[in-house]
């Protein structure tokens, strides 16, 4: 059974009415990895669905959080920003309202292309509506229990006068790093940092709950039944565990069903972070693939297992997995080990999967077809020749231009060089030796009566070469130096289906007798 399936049973034996959530705190460029939890928790949304119960899913933007430091990709002036919440600080770049609205616009645009099907919040506004005033009265009217539990689940003691809530200074426009003098609902009287003194009203967010209370808060406030979140929450002594002990002891509320999942690495260089600014980011990923594709990487895996995310040559690989998954589940055969791949390919449809099985051009194929392509006219001119395109649906034209545009995407951002290439226009200035004219002589004029696909042009090339003494090896080297400048490629005799039979045998007749 597929893993969203067993959370999705496991949830139902309790009761049928659920919320799941999940969330991100927009502080910096959202990588790849950042999108594992949503894509996690639309899963478990769409298996309980299917299992016939009442279910929907919420995301949180934490945007009250405050900007931490400058990180290296923002401006000098930001040093100014820092300890300010970032639906206050500005644009770093000038094209948004705010700091959080640059760094979550094009997440969340992310979320649409995977139809995550979700209701988004604000935590900003949620506080400036006095969503969480009852949180915060419940954490200062049980304050000694809050300190016995912080104290006990992390087995640190609490600073002398610590307060798990920290104002917002109107005079410096940052959270407080001072100290709280006093509570009597709904003030709470502080000293910031800056030196001022005043009174902040938590039914209006003059301030927020830290992150040990505030998770657990939202879950109280919401009614979360099951959260995915990182594993790094769920270590021992870490905020999943003093969260639960909380909402139930401080906020009267139960915690949520756990998904904690492994992270998602760059294959080849490890972890990624928000604040460094390098990393492969969610739109990048579903540029390079469509969205179903990308959603199929995170499904078919157990939260519990880490991923390499492969953004070169590892993309073809992913898509050539998804094809194959693809057939199984509209033609059958699967194996048991299959089942749960095939399972995992119908969460990662956006809108479900299709009546009928999509058309399938294979994306190692786009990625020569592209390169030799002007546009898309061209593409489809060109896969004509090595494909059967006849009666060719509006749906599947729209699949197959996305399919193109993620190829060019890849190939012009990540794909790596030994993959690209492009057609010398005009005979390119190589020496041809006298043993590899006779074998193009000769391969010319096999190539006239083959057959024009991918398979027998391969198996030609081939046994000419073998046969004219110069050897498989050498001939496809020889080939690639006349059509790519280049002494390897793609699979030749596939390569050379795409382009024209007649520009093929005049540019090895060119070569011949040079």
């Amino acid at each position: 059974m597929h893993w969203a399936d067993v959370v999705a049973k496991e949830l139902t034996s309790v009761k049928d009415e659920h919320l799941i959530s999940a969330g991100i705190s927009p502080t910096g460029f959202i990588h790849v990895g950042s999108l594992r939890e949503a894509v996690t928790a639309e899963a478990v949304r769409k298996a309980l669905a299917d299992q016939g119960a009442d279910v929907r899913m919420i995301y949180l933007i934490d945007s009250y959080d405050p900007l931490r430091r400058r990180y290296d990709f923002l401006p000098d002036r930001f040093e100014d920003e820092v300890g300010r919440p970032i639906s206050d600080i500005p644009c770093p770049y000038g094209c948004h309202d705010t700091y959080a609205g640059h760094f979550i616009k094009p997440f969340m645009d992310s979320m649409g292309d995977l139809g995550i099907d979700c209701e988004i919040f604000w935590t900003h506004e949620l506080y400036r509506r006095g969503e969480f005033a009852d949180a915060i009265d419940a954490s200062f009217q049980r304050h000694d229990r809050v300190l016995e539990i912080l104290s006990t689940v992390t087995g640190r003691s609490m600073p002398e006068g610590f307060y798990p809530f920290s104002p917002l200074c109107p005079t410096c426009g940052r959270f407080s790093n001072g100290e709280v003098l006093g509570y009597e609902y709904p003030l709470v009287s502080y000293r910031c940092g800056c030196g001022e003194e005043g009174e902040a009203d938590i039914r209006k967010g003059e301030g927020k709950l830290s992150w040990r209370l505030e998770w657990p808060a939202k879950w109280a406030i919401f009614g979360v039944s099951c959260e995915p979140f990182g594993k790094d929450h769920a270590a021992a002594g870490g905020s999943y565990d003093s969260g639960v002990r909380l909402v139930r002891e401080v906020f009267d509320a139960e915690p949520p069903l756990p998904i904690p999942y492994e992270f998602i690495q760059l294959k080849g260089k490890g972890q990624m972070h928000k604040s460094t600014g390098s990393a492969v980011s969610g739109v990048d990923a579903l540029r390079m693939t469509p969205a179903s594709v990308f959603s199929y990487t995170i499904t078919r895996v157990n939260p519990e297992r880490h991923i390499d995310y492969d953004s070169e040559l590892g993309i073809l690989d992913m898509v050539d997995e998804y094809d194959r998954i693809e057939r199984l589940y509209y033609e059958g055969g699967a194996t048991d080990k299959e089942e749960d791949l095939v399972r995992a390919y119908e969460l990662s449809q956006p809108h479900g999967p299709r009546d009928e099985m999509p058309m399938q051009i294979p994306y190692r194929h786009l990625v020569n077809v592209v390169q030799i392509s002007k546009d898309f006219d061209d593409i489809l001119e060109t896969l004509r020749r090595t494909e059967d395109l006849g009666g060719i649906s509006v749906n599947e034209l729209k699949t197959l231009e996305e399919r193109v545009e993620c190829v060019r995407y890849w190939l012009n951002a990540f794909a790596p060089e030994k993959v690209k290439y492009s057609i010398a226009e005009e005979m390119p200035d190589v020496a041809v030796s006298e043993e590899e004219a006779a074998f193009l002589s000769r391969l010319r004029e096999e190539l006239q009566g083959c057959e024009w696909a991918g398979d027998a042009i391969h198996d030609t090339v081939y046994e000419t070469a073998k046969e004219s003494g110069l050897g498989a090896k050498k001939g496809f080297q020889a080939l690639y130096r006349i059509f790519i400048e280049r002494r390897n490629g793609p699979r030749m005799g596939y390569f050379l289906a795409t382009l024209d039979r007649d520009f093929v045998l005049r540019r090895i007749a060119e070569a011949a007798s040079a």
